[in-house]
């Protein structure tokens, strides 16, 4: 089942390496020696069939010879005629004279009744041949497209080989099995999901000792389901299954199930279950699921037979007719909702794992395990780094870490500093600088103005995040960002919470009102932000005056998955023109609320729009000093970074990131602070 290097013992047997098939070379030479044959005998037909040869001349130029008595002797074999001349005769071909003794010529189709007279008359020897009976040309003609077929063919199937397939081995299981010495990622390189863990931890038990939980009538779990999103951890809990396991570990993709080939996919788990059932007990572990595990009959044409196929064979396979003792299949998805029902059922994928990004705690676990072939600088606090990456999955925070090695190494310093952590921070969190954008005088005021905006609100608003940064420095797709870290994790949102936070939202539109008096294209994701929460409070979390405690959402259902293009929903016009007008009226209070904060602060406010046309970037104390009258002065203020940004002034067409809210469930919390307004 597993891929296997050929060791040097069979390299010298067979003599292959490196893909390559056995006697290979002696095969190309077959083919060599069959076309340079083929080309021999296509060359011989058409150049004289054979005969003695001589230069080609017109039949005009031969009737020339003979009534001149320069010919000695022919020889007629079907139309073709060949012969000698007496004396050597010269002719003009392409600028150049040639001179000949022998000659080639061909009979007329309409044929020559005088020849054989005159040949009698000149005293020429005729010599006849019968025509050859074998049609060579036709055999040739014919042969070329099928030998083009093989060749094609041959090409085919020597990178099949190479890639470790053959033509009777393509059907067969792409599972690599997995060897415990070499792999040495353990449940101790895991940081967080420790309910996860404990699950597997027990699985493993069972597959080691059976007896345990069988004298208590308890059955091993037939299928294991890691869920969760991206970068949370799913394959690393796979592969730290698999050293600690003293089972064979056999690891497949969905995708390699699926071939151009019709049936190989069925054909393949049959072979990896198999497999499976020789070394058993054993594990399997079918990394992206859903490639395979799809609705059947799903999609606007149907589903996709030979995928539907595919999962037929998973499912028999998983709990059919047959037993599958002692194997136990593991998978991973972060799509659970289109995976087809008969998959999830109690007897095939009994326990669902749930991986969810990781908590506070968490994130300083795999801090610290990423960090420890990473040299630190002593003001680097990994808890505090922590605490400023909500939202972070464990992917993202090894990529935090890499990026602020990359930079320390640019930079040319002897370990990674805050500074690095910083900047490797903003790129991930918003992107890279746009630098030659220059923005003029009142581009960047607007700029400063609006981002002010929603920095003084949240800075003044009780149930707001804390401010961490404030900057016109454009990044990505956004202008300017303000950015928010919460305390601490949140999983429930309290309706005065959601107020205050659409309130900073609307803090950037509030602010072009008082200090510009016209709105600008700049708050166009901002007010996308604002309708889809104020949405969600009055149609999913009856946070409505007029529809409190009910809920008229309903969810949506996905085009491919062959459901309804839209849903109706179930409640009348009237009902939909309150839900409107409840929504309008959220987002006008929220909208008020921000600009009764910038009037009230409207010093702090202006205070701030100066810092940050002075130097582009303030850190969130900054902002709060400002709150509470303590203005610094321009001098004292520098970045976060610790050093001025005076060499940001890029200019690009005005725009916003905000914060993004998506609270359907609490496991999405932390992913929504990454957004900075």
């Amino acid at each position: 089942m597993a891929n296997r290097t050929p060791t040097d013992e069979e390299k010298d047997t067979t003599g292959v390496s490196n893909g390559q098939t056995p006697g290979g070379s002696r095969w190309r030479l077959v083919v060599y020696v069959v076309f340079a044959t083929l080309f021999a005998l296509w060359a011989w037909e058409y150049w004289g069939g054979g005969a003695s040869g001589g230069q080609r001349i017109s039949y005009s130029e031969f009737r020339s010879q003979l009534q001149n008595g320069n010919v000695q002797q022919v020889t007629v074999e079907g139309n073709n005629l060949t012969g000698e001349l007496k004396q050597t005769a010269s002719r003009t071909e392409q600028g150049s004279t040639v001179e000949y003794d022998r000659f080639v010529t061909y009979l007329p189709s309409f044929g020559d009744e005088n020849l054989m007279n005159s040949l009698e008359s000149q005293g020429v020897e005729v010599v006849t041949k019968p025509e050859s009976s074998f049609p060579w040309s036709l055999v040739i003609m014919g042969l070329l497209p099928v030998l083009l077929l093989f060749g094609v063919g041959y090409i085919f199937l020597r990178r099949m080989q190479a890639q470790g397939q053959g033509l009777f081995s393509v059907r067969q299981s792409k599972a690599e099995l997995y060897d415990k010495g070499e792999e040495d990622t353990t449940f101790d390189d895991v940081a967080g999901a420790d309910s996860a863990k404990e699950e597997l931890r027990e699985i493993i038990k069972f597959l080691k000792s059976p007896e345990r939980f069988e004298r208590l009538g308890g059955k091993v779990p037939k299928g294991v389901l890691l869920v969760g999103p991206p970068g949370t951890g799913k394959t690393l809990l796979a592969r730290a299954v698999a050293g600690e396991a003293d089972v064979p570990f056999f690891s497949v993709s969905g995708s390699d199930f699926m071939e151009m080939f019709v049936g190989v996919g069925a054909s393949r788990v049959r072979d990896m279950f198999s497999e499976a059932k020789e070394t058993s007990p054993a594990i399997i572990f079918i990394d992206e699921l859903d490639s395979i595990g799809r609705k059947r009959g799903a999609g606007m044409g149907g589903g996709h037979d030979e995928r539907e196929q595919t999962l037929n064979q998973l499912l028999s396979e998983l709990d059919g007719f047959e037993e599958n003792e002692g194997i136990v299949v593991m998978a991973a998805t972060n799509r659970p909702d289109i995976l087809d029902s008969a998959l999830t059922r109690p007897g095939r994928f009994d326990r669902q794992i749930t991986v969810d990004l990781p908590t506070q705690k968490s994130r300083h676990e795999i801090l610290r395990i990423h960090a420890r072939d990473k040299p630190l600088g002593d003001e680097i606090n990994l808890e505090e780094i922590a605490r400023s990456t909500p939202g972070f999955s464990g992917a993202d925070l090894e990529n935090l870490l890499n990026e602020a090695a990359l930079l320390a190494g640019r930079h040319e310093h002897d370990a990674i500093e805050a500074e690095d952590i910083e900047e490797a921070r903003d790129k991930v969190m918003m992107g890279l600088k746009r630098d030659g954008m220059a923005l003029d005088e009142k581009d960047k005021k607007l700029l400063a103005y609006h981002e002010a905006g929603h920095a003084i609100v949240a800075a003044v608003l009780p149930n707001a995040d804390p401010v961490h940064k404030v900057t016109i420095v454009p990044r990505g797709q956004a202008m300017g960002v303000t950015q928010q870290l919460p305390e601490k994790d949140k999983y429930l949102y309290r309706e005065d919470y959601l107020l205050d936070r659409l309130a900073v939202i609307m803090g950037g539109r509030a602010a072009e009102e008082i200090v510009f008096d016209s709105p600008t294209s700049g708050a166009e994701n901002d007010l996308k932000q604002v309708r889809k929460m104020s949405r969600k409070m009055v149609l999913d979390w009856g946070m409505g005056e007029r529809f409190k405690h009910i809920s008229l959402g309903e969810d949506q259902g996905n085009v491919f998955l062959g459901e309804e293009l839209a849903k109706g929903r179930d409640y009348s016009d009237q009902t939909a023109r309150e839900v409107d007008e409840e929504i309008q009226r959220i987002t006008a209070n929220a909208f008020q609320h921000a600009v009764d904060t910038l009037r009230e602060n409207r010093e702090a406010f202006d205070q701030l729009a100066e810092l940050l046309i002075e130097r582009e970037e303030v850190p969130g104390d900054q902002v709060l000093k400002l709150v509470n009258g303590e203005a610094p002065p321009l001098d004292d203020v520098t970045s976060t970074n610790g050093t001025p940004t005076d060499d940001d002034t890029d200019t690009a067409e005005e725009a916003d990131v905000v914060e993004e809210t998506d609270s359907e469930g609490t496991s999405e919390v932390e992913e929504e602070n990454r957004e900075g307004h």
